[in-house]
């Protein structure tokens, strides 16, 4: 970038801001994965460039969580309109203050599901409700949406999206209830499915 002086010559002026790439933070993208919608995909690079924006090293599920309400309408239907969803987003919204910073600090992972080493960038626990997101819909016969994402984020209590959810007033066993609903699932677990 550059500026005019008054005496003719140019000054090199930096920006102000530095530009923050996500590999530069060692989140990679793995949003061009087959197995993902176009609208997952869409959701995982929202996901990247929130957490590259708050600085943080991975990608967690909160961030995921973010991301499906801003850009999924099939996910963000899942909890209907009103005063509950308005909450919610503010909740996420303060994520850089408050409970976030303590979160900066640490790896998500609630130790009840192995290290998923192949997807890069992503939390642990992150890491793994993507894969359950694609075995979800493997099961289905198509490629990962939203709603098999958050299926998968609500499943495992230690996430940071349920520690949100909760904070919220919103309990995951009622999201999971709905999703059951819309999916046609009695609520029983199959065996590629739980």
């Amino acid at each position: 970038m550059t500026r005019a002086r008054g005496t003719g010559g140019v000054e090199d002026v930096q920006p102000l801001i530095p530009r923050q790439s996500a590999h530069e933070h060692g989140i990679q993208r793995v949003d061009n994965d087959a197995r993902l919608s176009d609208e997952l995909a869409s959701v995982v690079g929202g996901a990247r460039r929130r957490a590259v924006r708050d600085g943080d090293r991975q990608i967690d599920t909160a961030h995921l969580l973010h991301s499906l309400l801003e850009s999924d309408p099939e996910a963000r239907s899942v909890f209907g309109e009103g005063p509950q969803i308005a909450r919610l987003l503010g909740y996420l919204v303060q994520r850089s203050i408050g409970y976030g910073l303590r979160w900066q600090s640490g790896v998500e992972d609630s130790g009840a599901v192995p290290v998923v080493t192949e997807t890069a960038g992503f939390s642990p626990l992150a890491a793994a409700c993507m894969e359950d997101a694609c075995e979800r819909a493997a099961v289905r016969g198509g490629p990962a949406r939203g709603t098999d994402l958050l299926a998968a984020i609500v499943a495992d209590p230690q996430a940071r999206a349920v520690e949100v959810l909760e904070r919220a007033g919103v309990d995951p066993r009622e999201v999971t209830a709905r999703l059951d609903d819309r999916s046609g699932r009695s609520g029983e677990c199959g065996e590629a499915t739980c």
